[in-house]
């Protein structure tokens, strides 16, 4: 597969921790968009980018998703731990987040608004327990209105583990518009 000359990024938010999968609360060691972040690199090459917020969320799930709700209620832009100083030396980049409440948790919202991605190819993946991409797409597009938005893979997150075959899959898809 390949991106011809283009070089790329894999930006993601990944919470590790106490995680809704397969209808129970378990704790991951890893988080399920950082696994598909980490396969996306192995097969690429691209380089990664942890999104974090500076306040971190809640141990506990169910305070997480609290805390998310409020933040997508406000359209809150949390502060973030580490910025890119080579972003303009990007050409694709790979967005990864979980599907919080429809859409990306608002550190991802506060990424895309630091960075220029006029002229970006950006490719979103998500991981998720039944909503897929949500309003995601939708929301990158109005936020990077010139940048080139292909086709996201949503990839359940209670599967990511076993989800290498479909990622390199819709790799292979996206390879095909450079």
């Amino acid at each position: 597969m390949s991106f011809g000359d283009a070089k790329c990024l894999i930006a993601y938010f990944s919470r590790k921790g106490n995680n809704y999968v397969s209808g129970s609360i378990v704790n991951l060691p890893v988080g399920n968009t950082e696994i598909a972040a980490e396969i996306i690199r192995e097969i690429t090459g691209g380089d990664l980018f942890h999104i974090e917020a500076v306040n971190a969320y809640p141990e506990d799930y169910t305070e997480t998703t609290e805390v998310a709700k409020q933040e997508l209620r406000a359209n809150a832009r949390p502060k973030l731990t580490g910025h890119l100083k080579a972003m303009a030396s990007y050409d694709v980049i790979f967005l990864g987040y979980p599907n919080w409440w429809g859409t990306m948790p608002m550190p991802v919202f506060t990424f895309l608004e630091e960075y220029d991605f006029s002229l970006k190819t950006i490719i979103p993946f998500c991981t998720h327990e039944g909503s897929g991409l949500g309003r995601s797409e939708k929301d990158i597009a109005k936020l990077c209105p010139q940048a080139k938005l292909l086709k996201g893979l949503a990839i359940h997150g209670s599967r990511v583990k076993d989800a290498r075959k479909d990622i390199a899959n819709w790799l292979e898809k996206v390879s095909a518009a450079f």
